[in-house]
Order: C-alpha cells, then sequence, then structure tokens
C-alpha cells in the first residue's frame, strides 16, 4: 500500500513560506507537522503502508533535504518523491505543469503501484482529480490539514478500503 503524501495543508496548515536566510516558516498558528501524528497513528494498523512523498517541497529542498524535515517515525515509511532531478531537461521541468493527479498516475503508472491513496489538499481544486479516481483521494482543507476531524474519518475508511 501506497499514500502519496503531501505536506501544506494535510501536515499543518498551506502557509508555509521559504524565507532566504530563515529557512522554512509557517505562517499560520502552530508547527511544522503539527498533524504528523494523525497519519502515523492511523498508518500503526497498516505496517506495509509506505510513503512516496507528493509535496513541492522535494523541487525546492531537493529529496535528501526534504527528509531531514520529516518527523522521525513517518520518515521510516518514505521510499521515495514522485518528483526526481532526472525529470528536469534542458532546464524544463514538466512536471511543474502536471496536477498533482497527473504527477500521482505517471509514478503509479511507471512503478505499477497497485494499491494507494493520496493525501493532498488540492489548492487547485478537486475538479483536477479524476471523478472514477476520487475513491483513491483524502482531500483536506487548507487551513486544518489533518487536523480536521472530517479528514481524519475520510483517511480511516480509504485506508480500510485499499487495504482489500
Amino acid at each position: 500500500m501506497i499514500i502519496y503524501l503531501d505536506f501544506d495543508g494535510v501536515l499543518h496548515p498551506d502557509s508555509v513560506y521559504n524565507q532566504r536566510n530563515k529557512g522554512l516558516e509557517l505562517r499560520a498558528p502552530g508547527e511544522l507537522f503539527m498533524h504528523a501524528h494523525v497519519l502515523e497513528e492511523a498508518l500503526a494498523y497498516y505496517p506495509e503502508a509506505r510513503v512516496i512523498l507528493s509535496t513541492s517541497w522535494v523541487r525546492m529542498l531537493g529529496y535528501e533535504r526534504t527528509l531531514i524535515k520529516i518527523p522521525a517515525k513517518l520518515k521510516l515509511r518514505v521510499i521515495g518523491a514522485t518528483w526526481h532531478r532526472q525529470m528536469v531537461i534542458g532546464g524544463q521541468d514538466s512536471f511543474n505543469s502536471m496536477t498533482r493527479y497527473q504527477q500521482i498516475d505517471r509514478h503509479v503508472k511507471t512503478n505499477g503501484v497497485k494499491r494507494w491513496l493520496a493525501i493532498d489538499d488540492l489548492h487547485s481544486g478537486s475538479e483536477s482529480w479524476p471523478t472514477e479516481q476520487l475513491h483513491r483521494l483524502v482531500q483536506t482543507e487548507q487551513s486544518k490539514g489533518l487536523g480536521c476531524i472530517d479528514a481524519q474519518a475520510d483517511l480511516n475508511t480509504k485506508l480500510m478500503e485499499i487495504q482489500y
């Protein structure tokens, strides 16, 4: 089972800015990764679950620097990312013009992933997500992320559904 994981609007509010001399800063109440424990607790029932990062942090910071930021328990489940440096050809990054669903779908098809779901706030809206694939999406609110009880319930339901 693979979990495609966005950070902003999921593990903390979608108000993170990369300050030149300060690094990453959350400009909303709370702290970075404040809801990571919710995901960790939900995944505790699924020891086989692995995480693929589908966050813009990987493009911004790089995979290794992104891993350093992730809480330890969650980091143990991470096995890759949807974006890699090799995707930039001749200074062009076609990944930037893809929707989050297209990015994930590309990874799913390239790697033959069968059981998966995505957790994302989809700030561009769920209309970019095909209706027939909405059962694979846990959509969170940008300001609440997994701190929202409804999102937690949806996550737990969908984890049980893809288990089989």
